[in-house]
Formats: C-alpha cells, sequence, structure tokens
C-alpha cells in the first residue's frame, strides 16, 4: 500500500529532534558528573524510536511525505530501528567510559550530539531527493567531528578530528557534485525522477557517468572502501574508543541507505558502470584491508583495516544486483548486503563493547598484548571477543559465516565467469584475514598476562547487554532465516515501490 505527501513520513525524525532538544536543556539543570539524566531520557527516547520504526516497518506500507521528498518504506523503518538499537547499545557500553575521561564535564553534548549523528541517519535512510541525502549527510558528519574532538584535552583525539573534518569535507564535496551534475544533466533533484529521466534516454550519457564516479566516490568514503579508506585507521584509534564504536555501528546503515536509494533507485539504467566502479572498490577494500591489518598492534587499528575488507563484501553484494540488463537477481543482491551491513554492526558493537569493558580510567586497553592472558581471569569476556573475531573472519556457526555465504551465493548465482572469479577471490582474502583475528585469540588463551590481572568492573546494564550481543552472534548464525527473511521482504517492496 502506498500513501501519498503524508506527515506520518517524518513521524520518528519529529520525536528524535524534539526529544534531543528537551535533553539539552534537562542537562541545563542537571550538575552531576554522570549526567544521568541526559543519560535516562536518551535510552527512553531511542527504545521508543526502536520501536516506533519497528511498528512502521511491520505495517509494510510505502508513505511518501514533503512532496515526495521523503519516503517511509520497510527498508529505511528496519534499518532506523537497527540504527536506534545501535546507539542504544553504544550509549549503555559508554557510560562509564566517558564519566571517567571527563567528557561529561562540560555538560551532556556526548548523548546530544549522538542523537543528532542518529537523526542526520534517519534523514539519509529516508531521503528521495538529492538535498535532503545531503543534508542527513551533513547532520550526520558534523556531529560525528564533533565526537571525535569530544576529548579537548587529548591530542590524538583533535588530531584525529582534523584529520576526519577535512577529509570528510572533501568526500562530502565529491558527493555534491557528482548531484550537481546528475542535476544538470537530468534536470530533477527527485530520486524517482532522475530514474524516469535516464531511462528515457534523452540525457547525455557522458555527463551522467561523470555524475556517478563522484556520486560512488563519495559513497565509498562514506563505506570506508580503498582507496577512500585513508581516514578510517587514524579516527578509529585517535577516537575515544566509546566514540569509535559510534562511528563504526549505526553509521554504516545509513552508508549503505545512501548507496541503495542513489544507486539503485535513481541510477540503475547506469547499473554496468557504477557496479563496475563498485567491483574495483571490492577488490581494493579486500586487498588492502586484510593485508594492513596483518601488519598491526594496535586493536583499534587492526579492527579498523578489518572494517575496510569487510565493507569490500558489503560492495560486493551491492555490485551483484543486474547482469546482463537481468535484473531477477536485484532482490538476494541488495538483501544479502544489507543482511551483511546489518551483522556487521551487531558484531562491531560487540568486539568495541569489550575493549571498552577492559578500558579503565588512565588505562585504555587499546593494544593487543594489552589482551594476554584475558581467558584466565575473565573467561566470559575472553569468550564474547573470540566470538566477535571468529564472526568476523567468517566461521561458522557464527553470524559472520552466514553473511559471507550470503554476499558469496549472491554472486555464484549470476553465473558470470568475471562474478565467480570474485567470489574466489573474496575467500581467499578471507582466509588470509582469518590470521590476524586469530592472533588475537591465540594471545587471549595462551600467552600470559601481563602483570596483575586488573579487576574488571562495569555497570549490571552493560554486562548484561554485553553478554547478550555476544549471544546473538551465534544464535543468528544458527537460525538466520528471520533476519535474512526480513531484509528480503523489505528490499522487495523498496524495488516495487
Amino acid at each position: 500500500m502506498m500513501d501519498k505527501f503524508s506527515l506520518m513520513a517524518v513521524y520518528p525524525e519529529i520525536v528524535l529532534l524534539v526529544m534531543a532538544c528537551v535533553i539539552a536543556l534537562a542537562d541545563l539543570l542537571d550538575k552531576g558528573r554522570r549526567r544521568m539524566v541526559a543519560y535516562t531520557l536518551s535510552i527512553l527516547t531511542l527504545l521508543v524510536l526502536a520501536a516506533l520504526s519497528g511498528y512502521y516497518a511491520g505495517l509494510g506500507r510505502t508513505i511518501f511525505g514533503f512532496g515526495d521528498m521523503v519516503v517511509s518504506d520497510p527498508m529505511a523503518n528496519w534499518l532506523k530501528c537497527f540504527a536506534a538499537l545501535s546507539l542504544l547499545i553504544t550509549f549503555i557500553y559508554g557510560r562509564a567510559y566517558v564519566t571517567e575521561r571527563g567528557m561529561l564535564r562540560g555538560g551532556g553534548e556526548w548523548y546530544v550530539l549522538g542523537l543528532l549523528a542518529l537523526l542526520g541517519i534517519y534523514v539519509i535512510v529516508s531521503a528521495h531527493n538529492f538535498v535532503l541525502v545531503y543534508l542527513g549527510l551533513e547532520c550526520l558528519t558534523l556531529a560525528s567531528y564533533a565526537l571525535v574532538a569530544l576529548r579537548r584535552d587529548h591530542v590524538v583525539s583533535v588530531e584525529a578530528a582534523m584529520k576526519y573534518f577535512v577529509l570528510g569535507a572533501m568526500a562530502s564535496g565529491f558527493l555534491l557534485y557528482g548531484m550537481s551534475m546528475l542535476y544538470g544533466a537530468t534536470g530533477t533533484l527527485d530520486i524517482a525522477e532522475v530514474l524516469k529521466a535516464i531511462a528515457s534516454g534523452k540525457v547525455d550519457h557522458q555527463v551522467l557517468v561523470f555524475g556517478v564516479v563522484f556520486v560512488v566516490a563519495g559513497l565509498a568514503f562514506k563505506f570506508g572502501a580503498a582507496p577512500f579508506h585513508m581516514w578510517i585507521p587514524d579516527v578509529y584509534h585517535g577516537a575515544p574508543t566509546a566514540v569509535t564504536l559510534m562511528i563504526g555501528g549505526a553509521p554504516k546503515l545509513a552508508a549503505f541507505a545512501m548507496a541503495i536509494r542513489l544507486l539503485v533507485e535513481g541510477l540503475l539504467p547506469l547499473w554496468s558502470d557504477w557496479q563496475q566502479m563498485l567491483g574495483l572498490l571490492a577488490i581494493a577494500s579486500l586487498l588492502i584491508g586484510n593485508l594492513a591489518a596483518i601488519a598491526q598492534t594496535n586493536l583499534k587499528r587492526m579492527l579498523a583495516y578489518s572494517t575496510i575488507a569487510q565493507m569490500g563484501f558489503v560492495l560486493l553484494g551491492l555490485m551483484a544486483g543486474v547482469v546482463s540488463n537481468n535484473s531477477l537477481g536485484a532482490a538476494n543482491a541488495y538483501s544479502s548486503a544489507m543482511f551483511y551491513v546489518v551483522t556487521y554492526v551487531l558484531t562491531t558493537l560487540a568486539s568495541f563493547g569489550v575493549i571498552l569493558l577492559l578500558a579503565r580510567e588512565g588505562f585504555e586497553s587499546e593494544e593487543i598484548a594489552d589482551f594476554s592472558g584475558l581467558n584466565q581471569h575473565s573467561p566470559l569476556y575472553a569468550g564474547i571477543m573470540s566470538i566477535c573475531l571468529f564472526s568476523l573472519a567468517g566461521l561458522p556457526p557464527l553470524v559472520g559465516f552466514q553473511a559471507k555465504l550470503s554476499v558469496l551465493q549472491a554472486l555464484i548465482s549470476t553465473g558470470q565467469p568475471s562474478y565467480i572469479t570474485l567470489a574466489v577471490f573474496a575467500v581467499m582474502m578471507s582466509l588470509i584475514g582469518a590470521f590476524y583475528y586469530l592472533r588475537v585469540i591465540k594471545v587471549m588463551y595462551f600467552d600470559d598476562p601481563v602483570g596483575a590481572p586488573a579487576a574488571i568492573s562495569a555497570p549490571l546494564d552493560m554486562r548484561a547487554v554485553l553478554s547478550l550481543n555476544g549471544a546473538l552472534l551465534l544464535i543468528l548464525g544458527i537460525v538466520p532465516g528471520a533476519l535474512m527473511t526480513l531484509c528480503a521482504d523489505a528490499i522487495v517492496q523498496m524495488l516495487a515501490a
């Protein structure tokens, strides 16, 4: 069912914006060191948003608003639901960390900026117009820059924020320039109208391809795909760990949504051009990400290069949608990419959650050597970290295996020799990647602890959520059907609309 011009399309965004303003004002009255008012209101807000978005997604309706500039379809609503849950978990994991490091001294900006970044994600996933895509992207990135620099007395964090800002501004310029070229060629900013104009065959193909190149470059930066990956290792390493978790989680959902909105809903007739670009980006990401990760001794930098390689798999899923003008496999390919990015975010939350759990005042616990002998004094957290690493490596029966398998199946089902070769290459790169994941597990289980083991203390809510997070990686690996069906239905309804 499709509705037109309904304000219902932006109810989640309205709730989020109003509550962000309310929390910013309420925080002024809270003089406590832990900023419990902002924390409690943020958690309640995110629970409401997740429930509201999940309810909308369950209705299976496509609702347009603001003159078709906004679309609320099942894909958008599920991504909003997952993004809200991701930020909710980030706030729970990061509460003790940000308090101990004085990131709440000036107020509850950590929570307000996190909610504003989420607002940018919400705008991106529901955008049906070039201007709205860019507005959502700027809302997300500007809040992210501020979050990276939130630890103002830490030189490395400020340096990382500057690098992120400069490279992010350049990437935003690429994307904006590409969209302006598409506007110049088609005469419209509406994504659906762009699709119609290109399909008519009356538009200058050279101008379109020129615009597509810049759009794909901007998208590659947001994914963190090579060779536009330069910011990821430095920002992941330099940012406070809680902020690294925020940047590495929900924004990946926004990057996926932006790729679907721009490339699939707007530029599908140009599939032969942008799919080739995604293929090259995927090959470079898998190669550079896996090989560079081997040399890392810092766990956050290792996971940063791992992210680059993991995004290569997402790009492989996106490039397998149309083959020889046949789009029958599009739903399967795009749903495999959506399943991959959702499960990757879930795994990232757990892995950085363990790093945050082991961190304490004056100690970051971000070197691989810091995990030496973890199993001897904390078998539970060593087990959760092992589950995360095995999942990222793609070993059964964890969800990472199912995610990789779904993408490989989408590539092989095309029947094209080039796509099958890509699938074989991806498997080989995964085998190389397994080395650096297994190295961390070896350190946790077989190396002797460095110094006296420190007592691990964490709030009850953090320990409970982290345990549930780790368990989900195993449960979804054994029974992935429900989440796979959810992703497939969302993509099918998006393509139908």
